[in-house]
């Protein structure tokens, strides 16, 4: 018999921890074709193993289960039969389906919950489709995400070259990973994702209006505002409030309509420009950055803080609400989306609260701190502050204020 060579540690090798040592058994134990027959003897234990095969299907069918929830949405058929449960026939006729093709369709949203079965054979609206039916943001990021799946398609290619993604062509403003300079996109395609960023921009300023106490503050600026949909909200939610809103030119020429449109046009001041080359617009104690971060690399997020840390006076405040990636290793059902989406799309990240505010803090911000939030499920919020210190003392440094 060939004796193999012991092999020698790589470079940089640590020995395992105990605790390493102990997951390594673990991994051992919970591998072996022995236990998997054990635990299918036991009555106990036969549940555990059921459930996490039922978990592991689950994760191998989570594609179909998006493409059932597409073709509803495609379909209508989830306002169809909120306006009134109908039968296979009636639906038939109505999406010009095969009926056996739309029954496995039907079926497969009832198990989905987004439909409900009711008498005389009927399919209702289940407790997952009303949500989607109520919410046209929910309809337009489930036809967005199509461009996604498209994406990854080929999850290897994607990791291989990320910036020939077709998400990354949706998106006019995302950092390019090489120096060419991107050329400037059509106004149609702004007023593209603007539209898509306002539809689903209502849970955030749900949460954002729950969450942080804005009648502290005298004049607010939005910056990477999109077209409006929060600073409006804002602004009928505080009356005494003075607004601003900071994007690029063609978005903001965009939002400075819609405003007008709103009757906001006096409360709300838009300025166009990038918040990478220009200065931010002075004059608020408060500056609001919502979903902005995760869309742009680390370089380009510190200097956007520095512009907008340079902005506020002292004792001015920065708000910035993203979805964050969970720092405590526990499983989390979006972090995957959001990891592949920003790949995707550019040159986005999603990031850890404690790595936004480190970010912060090297802009200037001290006093960083999250921001309790009732549903952190679309953002997580933090606050930092822009106080009168000496970087070496930030940690304990007061706020003027």
């Amino acid at each position: 018999m060939t004796t193999l060579p012991t092999p020698h540690p790589l470079p940089g090798f640590q020995p395992a921890s105990r605790r390493d040592r102990l997951a390594a058994r673990m991994d051992a134990w919970m591998t072996s074709p022995a236990l998997y027959t054990w635990a299918l003897a036991n009555p106990i234990t036969r549940w555990f193993l059921k459930r996490r095969s039922e978990q592991l299907f689950e994760l191998m069918a989570g594609f179909v289960h998006s493409q059932v929830l597409l073709a509803c949405v495609r379909l209508r058929l989830l306002e169809t039969v909120r306006a009134a449960p109908r039968t296979l026939e009636e639906l038939a006729a109505l999406t010009q389906l095969p009926a056996d093709g739309l029954q496995r369709l039907l079926d497969s949203a009832v198990s989905m919950r987004l439909m409900a079965l009711r008498s005389g054979g009927r399919y209702g609206l289940g407790g997952l489709g009303a949500p989607v039916t109520a919410h046209t943001g929910i309809r337009d990021m489930v036809e967005h995400n199509a461009t996604l799946y498209d994406d990854l398609r080929d999850p290897l290619a994607l990791l291989r070259a990320p910036d020939q993604a077709g998400m990354h062509a949706y998106w006019p403003y995302t950092d390019k990973p090489t120096d060419t300079p991107r050329p400037a996109a059509p106004a149609e395609q702004y007023a593209r994702y603007s539209s898509l960023m306002a539809t689903s921009q209502r849970f955030v300023i749900d949460e954002l209006l729950a969450a942080y106490p804005f009648a502290d503050h005298r004049c607010v600026l939005d910056v990477g505002g999109g077209m409006g949909g929060w600073v409006a909200a804002l602004a009928k939610a505080q009356p005494h409030l003075r607004l601003q809103l900071f994007d690029l030119p063609p978005v903001a020429a965009l939002a400075h309509q819609k405003l007008q449109d709103l009757g906001l046009g006096p409360r709300i001041t838009t300025f166009g420009g990038s918040f990478t080359q220009d200065p931010l617009p002075t004059g608020a104690d408060l500056v609001t950055l919502v979903r902005v971060a995760h869309d742009h690399d680390d370089a380009t997020v510190l200097t956007v803080l520095r512009a907008i840390h340079a902005a506020l006076p002292l004792g001015g405040s920065l708000l910035l609400a993203e979805p964050m990636a969970r720092s405590d290793g526990q499983p989390s059902s979006t972090d995957p989306y959001f990891h592949f989406y920003l790949m995707a799309m550019g040159s986005g990240r999603l990031r850890t609260p404690q790595a936004l505010g480190a970010l912060m803090a090297q802009a200037g911000f001290t006093h960083i701190e999250p921001v309790p939030n009732p549903m952190p499920l679309h953002a997580q919020l933090l606050v930092g502050r822009k106080s009168q210190c000496l970087p070496l003392l930030t940690p304990e440094c007061v706020n003027t204020n």
